[in-house]
């Protein structure tokens, strides 16, 4: 990949991300941005399934076309394939011709059955836990030349990049969310703390004991046993609130 195409590339990459929700939707359309940048650089059409690996499985999550989730779920069915095969030694792996190359003949054979004649399984780095590949799909022999295969390593290198800032950025907001309810929830303790303190002339440790207490005799969490002390104060809901 040239600079000036991976200068590109990396700015529509980013706009990508900056343009999604989550990680499961950033993948879908990398699905799609994928397959129509080396559609592009090989003048032909080119559609990709992206894989995902953790703890040893692996699954389809994502695919430029509906025909593209079914060829990458192909591989996953069987167990074995380019793709996999990429994950496996993290560098890129050709299948040239299905009817040629020996290596895996049943898959091969439900590719050909489906169009599909030559494939291309390029590795993507995310973290210690988990890897992801870019599974391109041609419906003729001889898209995937060396040029090509080298154009799809340069760019899954960016889109590596991308896929770890996604996956970084989806953690991070889980955790913000996290923090946010626990908070929440800790509010609703100290608040429920206080009812009991006026209702009952104690302490502050005295009514978290109360809480307890009835937290273990019921059963329940103790932020549970907490919401219903303040419901029955106020006959409602009673919601914390914090500034961004």
């Amino acid at each position: 990949m040239t600079n000036n195409a991976g200068d590109e590339a990396a700015l529509q990459l980013q706009d990508l991300l900056m343009g999604t929700e989550n990680v499961e939707d950033f993948l879908g359309r990398l699905a799609g941005f994928s397959a129509a940048t080396l559609s592009q650089a090989a003048g032909a059409e080119i559609e990709c399934g992206v894989t995902l690996q953790r703890r040893k499985k692996t699954m389809t999550v994502a695919g430029s076309s509906p025909r593209a989730v079914i060829l990458d779920r192909i591989e996953q069915t069987l167990g074995d394939g380019p793709c996999i095969a990429a994950l496996r030694t993290k560098s890129v792996v050709l299948l040239a011709d299905v009817d040629t190359d020996p290596r895996w003949p049943e898959y091969q054979r439900q590719l050909a059955a489906h169009g599909c004649l030559s494939t291309l399984g390029v590795p993507l780095e995310i973290d210690e836990d988990a890897a992801a590949a870019l599974n391109f799909f041609g419906s003729d022999t001889g898209i995937f030349t060396e040029a090509i295969a080298a154009e799809a390593s340069g760019f899954a290198d960016l889109a590596g990049r991308a896929l770890r800032l996604a996956v970084r950025i989806g953690t991070a907001q889980s955790r913000a969310e996290d923090l946010q309810a626990a908070m929440e929830h800790r509010t609703s303790i100290d608040l429920a703390c206080g009812v009991i303190m006026a209702q009952n002339r104690c302490s502050q440790d005295e009514a978290m004991g109360i809480l307890t207490r009835v937290s273990s005799n019921r059963n329940q969490k103790l932020r549970d046993v907490a919401a219903d002390v303040l419901r029955n104060l106020t006959s409602g809901e009673v919601h914390t609130h914090f500034d961004a």
